[in-house]
């Protein structure tokens, strides 16, 4: 990983298309060393997750070029390169696993980031409904030596439609149902990653399973 790690931090510096495109082997190269990463991840995933199909990785692995147009930061390109291995790869609307490599702030993680209104409601129906079982899981120990906090985004009160008394409020009020953990450099580039990367997931998956059932169930 040295070489994606080379050839994103020398882009943060220079991005621009002039130097992107004296460099377009470089950047060929570590598209294809990610996409080897997504498809062993997504094979090894599948053993403990049967959500996860067989796919292209190139479904999962998220484009470099920026959409500028409605933005005020105009570089082109971005400066990280990442996965999302779920149904649906990185178009779908379920749960899944994500790995992002970026210089300094690598992660893994998953569930559902800023998902639409209707799978939004549909997940807190579930908690609404199952709220000792979700809290259960986000609190258990294994899952929050990985996974302390939820992707911090709340709204200040209940969400429309719940009531303000629910005892887990807190837990309805949140935009997203993301799950984080920071990962050092030397650990992406270290001959474990894989097996590290695996580990964390696995630990994600009873998160995930109870996030997709929501789906199932309420949309």
């Amino acid at each position: 990983m040295e070489k994606v790690f080379d050839f994103l931090s020398e882009l943060n510096l220079n991005n621009n298309k002039a130097w992107f495109d004296k460099n377009r082997g470089r950047y060929e190269e570590s598209w294809k060393k990610m996409l080897f990463i997504t498809e062993v991840l997504a094979n090894e995933i599948r053993k403990f997750d049967p959500d996860i199909p067989v796919m292209d990785p190139k479904d999962c692995l998220f484009r470099i070029f920026r959409d500028v147009r409605f933005s005020n930061d105009k570089r082109p390109y971005k400066t990280n390169m990442g996965s999302f291995i779920a149904r649906g790869g990185r178009k779908g609307i379920r749960a899944g696993y994500y790995v992002h490599i970026e210089p300094g702030s690598c992660f893994v993680g998953g569930g559902i980031y800023m998902p639409q209104p209707d799978v939004l409601k549909a997940i807190r129906l579930a908690i609404f409904e199952s709220p000792d079982e979700f809290a259960g899981i986000i609190n258990d120990k294994k899952f929050k030596a990985y996974y302390p906090v939820l992707y911090d985004d709340q709204l200040k009160t209940a969400p429309k439609g719940f009531p303000a008394d629910f005892e887990y409020n807190w837990l309805i009020r949140y935009k997203s149902y993301a799950f984080s953990h920071f990962v050092k450099n030397n650990i992406v580039s270290g001959e474990n990653f894989i097996e590290y990367t695996v580990q964390a997931f696995r630990e994600l998956y009873r998160a995930n399973r109870f996030l997709n059932d929501a789906l199932e169930k309420n949309l």
